[in-house]
């Protein structure tokens, strides 16, 4: 199923607009005081939320312009992640009042982030990419785990660890298994890859791209045959894929 980037970015949108509407809701109620140091008050407050308003709308317009013409605008990289750390919350707030599920939205978002990264062309070293990669990936009846040091792995074949070990020592890229977000930030502050790839749900990824900073990261979604957190798949082509995309840049 394709996932629409335009989904995401139009709740973005939406978003601002509503910000917009109660900051505007604010001042017509407000301004209608007499008093002097209210009205001086309020001004202030109103200049800074435009401000605002205006370094988050510069945002948007970056994102969709970066993801047309396939080109970053690095001096608008701090309004893009302001725009999404500010209205990713209310865009997941309206697309609940619209009755769009989480998941399409985190998948928009996802697909958007990486429409971003690729854009970037920004070439790293396969020494410098981490693969992130879930826990659950692992055959649940496997006695040999992997938390730790995925070289425990003694590549039986029955999940796609063993592949993904190869995959990333073909690349001499870095791999490691993320029990959660606590641990991938822990892992993303000790190597300070200058790339990584993360493999996970929906939730887990959006949560993951926000909190990873500046550092880029490409999101390739598992899947769950047997529900949530329970021998899933990822396709290996995939990730080779992502990996490949920040060697040699988008």
């Amino acid at each position: 199923m394709k996932t629409r980037k335009r989904l995401y970015v139009g709740l973005l949108m939406a978003s601002l607009l509503l910000v917009a509407g109660i900051i505007t809701s604010g001042w017509y109620l407000l301004a209608h005081r007499d008093v002097l140091m209210n009205r001086i008050i309020i001004i202030s407050a109103l200049v800074v939320a435009a401000a605002l308003l205006l370094l988050i709308g510069g945002g948007i317009l970056a994102i969709v312009l970066s993801i047309v013409r396939c080109k970053p605008i690095p001096s608008l990289d701090g309004a893009i992640r302001m725009a999404n750390e500010v209205l990713f919350p209310i865009a997941l707030f309206l697309g609940r009042i619209l009755g769009i599920s989480k998941e399409r939205i985190w998948r928009s978002f996802i697909a958007v982030n990486n429409s971003l990264v690729k854009a970037r062309k920004a070439l790293s070293p396969a020494s410098q990419v981490l693969i992130l990669i879930p826990h659950c990936l692992q055959d649940s009846e496997c006695p040999h785990k992997i938390t730790v040091d995925v070289n425990n792995c003694k590549k039986c074949g029955k999940c796609s660890i063993k592949d993904l070990i190869e995959m990333a020592d073909r690349h001499n890229a870095i791999l490691k298994v993320a029990t959660g977000g606590t641990l991938a930030r822990k892992y993303i502050t000790e190597v300070k890859p200058q790339g990584v790839v993360a493999v996970a749900c929906e939730r887990d990824l959006s949560a993951g791209i926000q909190d990873s900073g500046v550092v880029p990261v490409l999101g390739v979604l598992n899947s769950r045959p047997n529900g949530p957190c329970l021998n899933t798949e990822v396709s290996v082509e995939e990730v080779e894929k992502a990996v490949n995309l920040i060697i040699k840049g988008g």
